[in-house]
């Protein structure tokens, strides 16, 4: 598995930014619920993003060795004026550029903490690059606008989920995780409208062990099917299974077994 450039994964978290703000700036709701997220309205959710990248931002440009409190973020909390779309829009603009901008003058191995190896900017580079492809999914499905993302993010967002779901075995695995272990099983992701180029195949196997996972082809105890963007939505819980450009191949429970118990914990 081979990582993005890190100024891909920066001119991505723009791209993204710019893909949120015209959500906030559509005349959508926010104060709607957000469906994939139902604790959040549409407001909450761009607030949670917006202050992951200030947060993020700030212990890149700071070259933080260790976690930051909430007071030493920039406005991280929000523009003053709730319920502006306006402010809020502002506010994302300037949460994008802030990150971004410290990433950039960063590079990718400068020595910054984080909640998992490498400990260094190019790490929050790629974590918020997916964060935000994510939750930009979770705000178009809010305001009923369409999605879509660039093959190579989408690809290289299954990795990093897949990544975080190994780690959280390895390291403090709660009790939904821990059920992700047991007898020899095996889950297919294959991406149906892309070139071999792109290798946007995984098999993800579950044994005694634990989890562990591969970009191939295989045989597996259940396939799910379906352009990349759709089985990136429908892997990150975003995207009902019965959604009609899904497919499904074999034990289905199994794949549902996993989607309930895949967290960040």
């Amino acid at each position: 598995m081979t990582l993005l450039e890190h100024d891909r994964y920066c001119d991505e978290i723009a791209h993204q930014v710019d893909q949120l703000r015209a959500v906030v700036t559509s005349g959508a709701d926010l104060s709607a619920t957000v469906p994939t997220c139902p604790d959040w309205t549409l407001e909450m959710l761009v607030l949670h993003m917006g202050g992951a990248l200030r947060w993020s931002g700030t212990l890149v440009r700071t070259r933080a060795q260790e976690n930051i409190p909430d007071e030493d973020v920039p406005r991280g909390d929000g523009p003053e004026a709730p319920g502006d779309a306006a402010a809020l829009d502002a506010w994302l603009a300037e949460a994008g550029e802030l990150a971004v901008g410290a990433l950039r003058e960063a590079g990718p191995d400068a020595k910054v903490w984080g909640w998992a190896a490498p400990q260094t900017a190019g790490f929050w580079a790629r974590r918020m690059a997916h964060e935000i492809t994510v939750h930009r999914a979770d705000a178009t499905l809010a305001a009923g606008l369409p999605y879509e993302v660039a093959p190579d993010i989408a690809a290289d967002a299954i990795d990093e989920w897949l990544e975080i779901v190994e780690y959280i075995q390895r390291t403090d695995p709660h009790e939904a995780a821990k059920e992700l272990r047991g007898s020899a099983r095996s889950i297919h992701l294959h991406a149906t409208d892309t070139g071999a180029e792109l290798n946007a195949e995984w098999v993800v196997e579950i044994g005694e062990d634990g989890v562990g996972w591969r970009r191939a082809h295989g045989k597996a105890t259940v396939a799910l099917r379906g352009p990349l963007t759709s089985v990136l939505l429908a892997f990150y819980r975003r995207l009902p299974l019965d959604s009609p450009e899904l497919e499904i191949l074999g034990d289905r429970k199994l794949l549902e077994f996993w989607l309930e118990r895949a967290t960040f914990g």
